[in-house]
């Protein structure tokens, strides 16, 4: 997307609040870290990047390129050719922007992840974070989204995150962007039928707690816990634990400004 806002800063953070942090979350299935993961030592991090703009895309690969861990096997200039490219180079990571000519980036997000078996993570790059493509992303599957005016140190982390099969959980930008723009998922939390104890660990998730912490909230087993965000995801339909956590601040389950 073209703009003054376009391109990543590679300088130190802008503001306490300028965008969003960061956070690692194992989830409910597998252990990052192991032998053969993306990110981890010898085994870098595959990326392609879709971006309409050139500059803006050329400048992601050169500087995320120059991180450790991470090796760029592509470009797209839009959802169309960021699908075709997916299919063909099978990179761990999609780098997607939402705002694209042809096909957009949550209609290229639905076909990838529903449409192969085993599909790369996609963290979505937005120039605004209160953009409800962001959301719809989210809500189809992305494992996150980052701002383009982060240092291309947080980028090029969201990156490793998603690669790890991590969720990217960013609670305080989460509750601006649902409160500005509500989805047609706030009605899946009334359907789920959740038990008392998955409402309680669905609410601690969208605080932003890992699953360790939540155990620890709770005084229960990681694997206990494990189970329930397990049993969240399912009864819930969500993509992923952040579309879980988007349906949480829709519903009504989370109010925005209280929880995080």
């Amino acid at each position: 997307m073209t703009g003054p806002d376009a391109g990543p800063d590679t300088g130190a953070d802008a503001g306490t609040d300028a965008g969003p942090d960061v956070g690692r979350d194992a989830g409910p299935a597998g252990t990052p870290g192991t032998p053969g993961t993306p990110g981890t030592s010898g085994t870098p991090v595959t990326l392609l990047i879709a971006d309409d703009d050139e500059v803006t895309r050329s400048g992601l690969r050169l500087l995320l390129a120059a991180q450790p861990g991470i090796a760029v096997v592509g470009e797209a200039a839009d959802g169309v050719e960021a699908v075709e490219q997916a299919l063909r180079l099978r990179p761990d990571v999609v780098l997607m922007d939402v705002r694209m000519p042809r096909c957009n980036g949550i209609e290229a997000t639905r076909q990838l992840l529903a449409g192969t078996a085993e599909p790369p993570k996609v963290v979505v790059i937005t120039t605004f974070e209160n953009d409800g493509y962001v959301t719809a992303a989210l809500s189809a599957g992305a494992s996150g989204f980052v701002l383009k005016r982060r240092p291309v140190r947080e980028v090029a982390e969201a990156v490793r995150v998603a690669a790890a099969g991590e969720a990217i959980l960013f609670p305080a930008a989460l509750r601006r962007m649902v409160s500005a723009r509500p989805l047609d998922s706030a009605e899946a939390l009334p359907k789920a039928a959740l038990t008392v104890r998955e409402e309680e660990v669905l609410r601690l998730m969208a605080t932003g707690q890992s699953n360790p912490e939540i155990a620890d909230s709770l005084t229960v087993s990681l694997e206990t816990v494990k189970t329930h965000v397990g049993n969240v995801l399912s009864k819930l339909g969500a993509q992923n634990r952040t579309h879980a956590v988007v349906i949480a601040y829709e519903s009504g389950l989370v109010v925005p400004g209280i929880a995080g």
